[in-house]
């Protein structure tokens, strides 16, 4: 890789959503997709050649992919998307002067950034854990104090779900506090869908904790050893009796010490914990993009758009499907419209949202999105994180359904209805 750096006086460019990911599937997407027509290989059969089937499996940059299931995902995404079907549509669409193009994407992308002996040794001068605290209050109510911060991804929401599954509790028992710094431990915020992964899994630390420290409490106040405790979902029991005690009345007892084993257990329910991951995490999945083109006009329409994910464990389906939503648009946009252009003098001549165009509601169609689930081996809840993924994979299907389309090996991004009329015409003149 060779990488040239160049003072501009252009406006700076980072990343918001995936951080190097869509650049890095896009680049790969696109050769492989290159690849396949060069060699007169099925788009997907190329990649299911290709895929990694063993795990886990050790790449060459430090990091193991620890499970997948990749043919999984791409044989849900062509079925969804009526793979068989497409040259039928092809032929119905040229009777009416359209050009229909057909692209794949598949991706992986590590998440979780972790851990932090390995972000150390790459120069990173701050550590990858994360911080959770659990305080259960004398009424049984709970109060989460979590070091990831959630700006819309809907953590008080999934948060709230773990804590209350492990505890037996009413979810509108659970308040989660985040983005405080007067009341938070400690915390790294959120950023390559490491919330539920790493916060997630700080959360459930403290939880163990309370678990453990209830179980003394209840082997107390049922005069039983420590070891015949079970628990489950916010009981307590004695192992082959009817003996239980609920969460409520456990913490009630801690709070309220008038029977408890003050010379062993210091009052109260409240326990923290910190989550430095061994690994990161890998979600994956596959795309499938089907578009039409206006040869006249050069208007690119998205008639279908399918998505297959592996997230691991899922907690919330309604908040990942929203995620995957929302990454879709926001890729769908780098891909058709959204582009810096400046004039010769180098003034930029799209500085507003009236020039700089952001995808609205006509430029996408009702996506189909479903998941597979191989859960992550390293964290408990079994989960990959989600956030980022439709718009790392949506980019390169666009691009590879437009070039299918228009029957050329390339067109920059944005594909904007200019760029694809004049490709149109060149491709016609090269002809």
């Amino acid at each position: 890789c060779e990488v040239t750096a160049v003072f501009t006086n252009t406006a700076p460019v980072d990343a918001y959503r995936g951080a190097g990911r869509p650049e890095a599937t896009y680049v790969v997407e696109r050769l492989v997709e290159t690849a396949a027509r060069e060699m007169k290989i099925d788009p997907a059969e190329i990649r299911r050649r290709n895929f990694i089937k063993s795990f886990p499996f050790q790449t060459p940059v430090a990091l193991q992919y620890d499970t997948g299931n990749y043919d999984a995902t791409l044989d849900a995404v062509m079925k969804m998307a009526d793979v068989a079907g497409f040259p039928k549509r092809k032929e119905e669409a040229a009777k009416r002067g359209k050009l229909r193009g057909l692209g794949y994407a598949c991706y992986i992308e590590a998440c979780g950034i972790a851990p932090s002996n390995v972000a150390g040794a790459l120069g990173a001068r701050a550590g990858l854990f994360e911080a959770g605290e659990i305080r259960v209050h004398p009424t049984g109510s709970v109060t989460v104090f979590t070091g990831s911060h959630a700006h819309g991804q809907g953590h008080e929401t999934t948060f709230a779900q773990v804590v209350a599954d492990k505890l037996g509790l009413p979810i509108e028992n659970v308040d989660i506090v985040h983005g405080d710094t007067s009341k938070i431990l400690f915390g790294m915020g959120t950023y390559g869908s490491r919330s539920i992964a790493v916060g997630g899994t700080a959360i459930v630390k403290a939880l163990d904790k309370i678990v453990a420290k209830g179980k003394k409490i209840a082997a107390h106040l049922m005069e039983a050893a420590e070891g015949d405790i079970e628990y489950d979902k916010g009981v307590f029991k004695v192992a082959g009796t009817d003996k239980q005690k609920t969460i409520g009345e456990v913490a009630f007892a801690a709070y309220v010490p008038h029977n408890y084993p003050l010379d062993k257990l210091e009052p109260g329910l409240n326990e923290n914990a910190f989550y430095d991951p061994t690994n990161f995490t890998f979600p994956a999945g596959s795309y499938v993009c089907e578009v039409e083109v206006d040869p006249e006009t050069g208007t690119t329409t998205i008639v279908n758009f399918s998505a297959v994910d592996d997230f691991g464990k899922i907690i919330n389906p309604m908040i990942v499907e929203g995620q995957v939503h929302g990454g879709l648009v926001q890729g769908i946009g780098q891909a058709l419209t959204e582009g810096c252009r400046y004039d010769a003098e180098g003034q930029l001549t799209t500085a507003s949202y009236l020039d700089y165009t952001m995808p609205r509601a006509d430029d996408v169609p009702t996506f189909k999105v479903d998941t597979r689930e191989t859960p992550c081996t390293h964290n408990p809840l079994g989960v990959k994180g989600c956030g980022e993924a439709g718009a790392i994979g949506s980019p390169p299907a666009l691009i590879n359904a437009i070039t299918d389309a228009l029957g050329v090996k390339d067109i920059p991004m944005p594909a904007t209805a200019q760029v694809v009329w004049n490709t149109i015409r060149q491709n016609k003149k090269a002809a």
